[in-house]
């Protein structure tokens, strides 16, 4: 069963691209523009969760608390 969560996702305009950032895993990306941004956050997260150990992501969601 695919379980589904919500994650916050920070997007500032930083030189020239913008950044993105989930403070509650705390990742970041980047990209040209806000929509690119957005997508390579949602790629970082996915990677992370596939190859993160699971004690990883439980202590990173208890740090972010």
């Amino acid at each position: 069963m695919k379980s589904t969560q919500q994650f916050t996702a920070i997007i500032e305009r930083e030189g020239d691209g913008y950044i993105s950032l989930c403070p509650e895993l705390d990742i970041a990306s980047q990209g040209d523009n806000i929509e690119a941004a957005r997508r390579n956050m949602i790629e970082a997260l996915e990677l992370f969760f596939e190859t993160a150990h699971p004690s990883e992501v439980k202590n990173r969601l208890i740090l972010g608390d």
